[in-house]
C-alpha cells in the first residue's frame, strides 16, 4: 500500500524512495513540465477523491468498463468480460478499493488479467490479490515490469487462449515487443490497447468519407495527449511494422472493436475498416506500392 506510484503513468513500483521512472523516462511516455511526481495508493484512498465507474456497454452488459474519475495518470480503462465460466480482466488501473472489489465480486469477480502492454501494469498485483487471480503478461516486456510477484505468469509465443478457450490473446509488436490485442470469440469482439487504437473517426461508421480512418498505429501513444499541452509529438511505426500488425490479426474473425478509452468503440465492419485504416496509414507515408493495398478480405 506504500510502494511508490507514477503520477503520471500509474505504475507501481517496487520501492518507497524512487526519483525517476523508467516507464515515464523512455521515449513513448512523457514527463509533465512540473515534473514527476508520485503518490501511493494508501494516499490515493485516503484522499477520498477518487471512485471507480463500472459501466456496461450499452449493447453488450457482458463487456464493463471500469474508470477511475477524476482521471488518475494515463486514464485509460480496464474492461471486465463476464461469461458463464468466469470473467476476464482486459488490461488494469491504478486506483483500487473496497467498493470496486466488492463491485466487481458481484458481477463474479476476476478469473485472470490479461495486460496488453507495460504503459498498463498499473497496481495490477494488488487487483490479482484482491481477486484471487494470475496477472499475464508477455514475456517479450518482462523489462518494463516495475513490481515483481507471484502473481504474474509472463507468456511466450504468439497466442494464448484464456477460460477454456473463449478468448485468445494475439501478440501484434509495434508499440512495444509484446503489445497484445483480446479476441473474444464467441462475441467477435477484438480487445485493442496501444497497438492499434481507435480514433474519434472510427466511433462512426454510416456515410463515411473516403479516406476515413478508424484507427491508428504508433509507436508512441501517450504523447497525443501531450500534444494539448505543446510537449512533444506523435512518433509512428513505419509501414512493415504496420503491416506486421495487420498480419498478426488477420485471421480473427471480429465485428466490433473496444479501445483503451471510454467510448472509443468500433461498431460493425470493424476488421474491413482496421484494413482500410492500415493502408490509408501506409499510403500517405509515401508507399503507394506496399503489399498491403493488394490484401481484401
Amino acid at each position: 500500500m506504500d510502494l511508490m506510484i507514477c503520477g503520471m503513468c500509474g505504475a507501481q513500483h517496487d520501492t518507497r524512495a524512487i526519483k525517476s521512472c523508467k516507464v515515464c523516462d523512455d521515449p513513448r511516455q512523457y514527463v509533465p513540465p512540473e515534473g514527476q511526481t508520485w503518490t501511493t495508493l494508501r494516499e490515493m484512498q485516503r484522499s477520498k477523491k477518487y471512485q471507480n465507474l463500472l459501466v456496461p456497454d450499452k449493447y453488450d452488459s457482458g463487456v464493463v468498463s471500469i474508470y477511475t474519475t477524476p482521471q488518475v495518470a494515463i486514464g485509460q480503462r480496464a474492461l471486465l468480460l463476464c461469461t458463464e465460466k468466469g470473467n476476464l480482466l482486459w488490461d488494469c488501473i491504478t486506483y483500487l478499493d473496497d467498493d470496486t472489489v466488492r463491485a466487481v465480486n458481484d458481477l463474479g469477480g476476476i478469473a485472470a488479467i490479461v495486460i496488453s502492454h507495460p504503459h498498463y501494469y498499473s497496481t495490477a498485483l494488488h487487483w490479482a490479490a484482491a481477486f484471487d487471480c494470475k496477472v499475464y503478461l508477455s514475456a517479450e516486456d518482462s523489462d518494463w515490469i516495475m513490481r515483481r510477484g507471484d502473481a504474474h505468469v509472463l507468456w511466450d509465443g504468439p497466442r494464448m487462449d484464456f477460460l477454456d478457450g473463449q478468448f485468445t490473446a494475439a501478440k501484434v509488436g509495434g508499440h512495444f515487443p509484446g503489445s497484445s490485442v483480446l479476441l473474444w470469440k464467441d462475441r467477435k469482439k477484438l480487445f485493442v490497447a496501444d497497438s492499434i487504437t481507435v480514433i474519434p473517426s472510427g466511433v462512426y461508421h454510416v456515410n463515411r468519407p473516403p479516406n476515413t480512418a478508424s484507427f491508428t498505429f504508433m509507436w508512441s501513444y501517450p504523447n497525443m495527449e501531450a500534444v494539448l499541452l505543446k510537449l512533444t509529438s506523435k512518433i509512428p511505426l513505419p509501414p512493415e511494422e504496420v503491416y506486421q500488425i495487420w498480419k498478426s490479426v488477420e485471421d480473427l474473425d471480429f465485428e466490433d472493436t473496444h479501445g483503451a478509452f471510454i467510448t472509443r468503440d468500433t461498431r460493425g465492419e470493424s476488421k474491413q475498416r482496421m484494413l482500410d485504416s492500415a493502408k490509408l496509414f501506409i499510403k500517405f507515408m509515401g508507399y503507394i506500392d506496399h503489399p498491403i493495398h493488394k490484401v481484401t478480405l
